[in-house]
């Protein structure tokens, strides 16, 4: 039996394809993040949907909030060459 003292929280990412994007998909307590790895493959990829998986402990996660959000990033407003209609486009591009 695992002590629990010595475990530690992992947030757990997988690629499902080759081509797309890591995804989280959950947690899972380990001792180092060999376990967490195979506890992450036992867990997440049992019925053979990833190529690859990511481990990260939680602790070295750094995330901004939701309340920091309006002081965090800069308001749109001032930076007007952001806004895609000041922009001409070509008429080949009328896609977009």
């Amino acid at each position: 039996m695992t002590d629990n003292v010595n475990m530690k929280l992992y947030e757990v990412f997988l690629r499902s394809r080759r081509g797309l994007d890591h995804k989280h998909v959950g947690s899972l307590h380990a001792e180092d993040q060999e376990q967490a790895l195979e506890y992450a493959r036992d867990v997440y990829t049992r019925r053979g949907e990833g190529v690859s998986i990511w481990v990260v402990n939680s602790s070295d996660i750094c995330a901004s909030q939701e309340s920091d959000c309006e002081s965090f990033y800069d308001p749109l407003d001032d930076k007007p060459y952001r806004h895609a209609t000041h922009y001409k486009l070509p008429d080949e591009v009328n896609s977009m």
